[in-house]
């Protein structure tokens, strides 16, 4: 009997993977041979899946096969792909005693192993039918796998409902349910998403793996709708809640990625054994590792968009790359420590004209733009500076100021209320013990922040944030508790790096939200 522990043994999701990896290995390749296995494999679950007598009407328990049927469709132009993950979405959730039932069905064809599990439909997101699913909720990691699967379907299959649902998916995930690094998952128990506005920093989950599903759930969805609001937060997650999840040294791994950590209460407080203070070498459950190890090499995929009749070209991220399309070349060249410019070099390459879209990072100030050697107006529409190309080439010199930006959190977010996190051009940054005091939670930054370019011994050549700070003077109270005196201060510096770059030194506290002290 195939396909009978849906519910908790990914035999589907790993299905998902190894055609992710035929899609990936082709690409890189040109070797259909893993693609070939891979349509043998589709061939097997499409025979036992279905409506029909005697087949499988429900989907596996971790989505991924979904989302891997729209790459291999989108590889190979095989509309009969696109279908089967179209299927796999809408089955989910419209039976809801589905795995009880198979389960029972086990039992009795003795094939049943131990105790009858708990089965929480809401953890799989299969509560109810997915275009009924307008808020994440459940596990962090399926939500986003099906969301992108949800939205790359509904794109390409020109289904209103399927991309609305992943769309208002998407907005309440950023506008109430992310943390400022661009990571998701706010509670270990299912290491799921909870509530609104619920995003506690010491307790967190934030894995890896949810991080790179968010960042490819949006990329998706830029797919349909050219606005800066995917790409932002597309880099958001590149260079804070993803990076976070590897050693410097490539070496050592987090699958939670903390906003706040104390050594001693990892050590010793069972509700936060999950929140790492050093990045292990690897995991029973090893999938963030792997994951951040494909990402990064397909760096280039969120680099880049082109239209389907191939008239427009959008550069959504800022990083040193050539990109090569149908009619034209792009090379861009960033000096972002020196001397505050930007190159974009954009070469005709058949004589038709393309419209050119530059995204112009919200975290710069200043902005001027020169096209040729003439200095032009800077219009922006959604975020992007739009561009002619005709049958000649376009030399882009943008020059700015990259100042340190200064956030604070909706009021409804506890964790973060009165407190302030620093960034400066996309990486969000901490404090961290080793360049400061212990007991960061004492400071309260007091007055101006000032980034200063360093070379550190292990972080190497980074922007650090010097900022004023207050640190409450202890006392030892004879007590537990005390009748209130007014609190002394100690004027003080305080020291902050880029998030990613946390845990790389020495053990100790580190911290993303400040107490705010005021101007």
């Amino acid at each position: 009997l195939k396909f009978r522990r849906l519910m908790e043994s990914h035999e589907l999701y790993c299905a998902g993977h190894l055609i992710e990896a035929a899609v990936a290995y082709a690409e890189a390749t040109g070797d259909l041979r893993l693609i070939a296995v891979s349509d043998r494999f589709i061939a097997c679950i499409k025979k036992a899946f279905g409506p029909n007598e005697g087949q499988i009407n429900g989907a596996d328990g971790h989505q991924e096969i979904e989302l891997a049927l729209v790459r291999l469709y989108e590889f190979t132009g095989n509309k009969d792909y696109l279908d089967l993950s179209y299927y796999f979405l809408n089955v989910r959730g419209q039976d809801p005693e589905f795995y009880h039932k198979q389960l029972l069905e086990n039992e009795r064809n003795g094939i049943h192993e131990g105790r009858m599990p708990h089965i929480d439909l809401v953890y799989l997101q299969a509560h109810k039918p997915v275009v009924e699913q307008l808020e994440p909720r459940g596990h962090a990691v399926r939500m986003v796998y099906m969301a992108q699967a949800m939205a790359g379907t509904a794109y390409y299959l020109n289904d209103s409902a399927l991309l609305n649902a992943a769309k208002k998916i998407w907005e309440s995930i950023v506008s109430k349910r992310m943390y400022i690094t661009g990571g998701i998952g706010s509670t270990v128990r299912g290491e799921a998403f909870t509530y609104d506005y619920d995003l506690p920093t010491d307790t967190m989950y934030c894995e890896t793996c949810a991080a790179i599903g968010l960042l490819n759930f949006t990329s998706v969805l830029q797919k349909s709708d050219k606005n800066n609001a995917y790409a932002d937060i597309m880099e958001r997650v590149l260079y804070n809640s993803m990076i976070s999840g590897m050693s410097l040294d490539g070496e050592h791994f987090f699958y939670v990625n903390p906003l706040e950590v104390d050594p001693e209460a990892s050590l010793k407080n069972p509700d936060k054994s999950h929140v790492k203070a050093t990045r292990p070498s690897w995991f029973g459950c090893a999938c963030c590792p792997p994951n951040l190890a494909r990402t990064i090499p397909a760096i280039q995929r969120y680099i880049y968009d082109e239209s389907e009749d191939t008239k427009r070209i959008w550069i959504n991220q800022w990083i040193d790359s050539t990109g090569a399309f149908e009619n034209a070349t792009l090379q861009q060249q960033h000096d972002f420590r020196n001397k505050k410019e930007s190159t974009f070099t954009i070469t005709n390459t058949n004589d038709l004209e393309t419209e050119i879209f530059i995204r112009i990072p919200y975290w710069l100030d200043n902005v001027s733009v020169w096209v040729n050697g003439e200095e032009k107006v800077l219009e922006i529409t959604d975020g992007y500076f739009k561009l002619i190309l005709f049958s000649n080439s376009i030399e882009v010199r943008l020059t700015y100021n990259m100042p340190v930006l200064k956030w604070q959190a909706n009021p409804n977010v506890k964790s973060a209320y009165g407190k302030v996190a620093f960034q400066k051009g996309p990486f969000i940054y901490a404090a961290e013990e080793s360049d400061n005091e212990s007991a960061l939670h004492l400071y309260h930054v007091k007055g101006e922040p000032v980034a200063i370019d360093i070379e550190d011994a292990v972080l190497g050549p980074i922007s650090v944030i010097d900022v004023p700070a207050q640190k409450l003077e202890q006392t030892e109270p004879s007590s537990l508790y005390y009748l209130y005196q007014k609190p002394g201060y100690l004027e003080k510096n305080l020291r902050l790096i880029p998030y990613y770059c946390w845990a790389n030194r020495d053990t100790g506290e580190m911290r993303v939200w400040l107490n705010d002290g005021g101007e």
